[in-house]
């Protein structure tokens, strides 16, 4: 199935603005959240097909999130890809162990962002 509706999560209005500037030039439906327990709400509320996941946010960090994402019946089957500045080889394992599909280090490089989402379906 094609993705095509995306929930930013991120605290940074600058990065919500750059990715969602990126992905709807190239077709997609975005979303955004300001911290975890937002992001919850919404994938509740609008059924994203994928999650792009900061992980330096007040309250809940993104591997929380990711964590709690991860081990929800009802939104196991939303990919989240990790987006943080945490640059390091731990940060990226601990992110996939969480739950996450893919992990990018900002700031995100729009061909790689667009080529990760189509290989995990859009």
């Amino acid at each position: 199935m094609a993705i095509q509706r995306i929930l930013i999560v991120d605290d940074s209005p600058t990065e919500r603005y750059y990715l969602t500037d990126i992905l709807v030039k190239n077709g997609f439906t975005v979303t955004t959240a300001e911290n975890g327990e937002q992001a919850l709400e919404r994938i509740r509320a609008d059924k994203p097909e994928l999650i792009l996941m900061d992980v330096v946010m007040p309250g809940a960090n993104g591997f929380q999130v990711t964590r709690s994402i991860a081990r929800d019946p009802d939104l196991q089957n939303v990919p989240v890809i990790i987006c943080s500045s945490k640059n390091q080889e731990t940060d990226r394992i601990w992110g996939i162990r969480q739950g996450a599909k893919d992990y990018l280090i900002k700031p995100v490089d729009a061909a790689e962002l667009l080529a990760k989402i189509a290989a995990l379906g859009g």
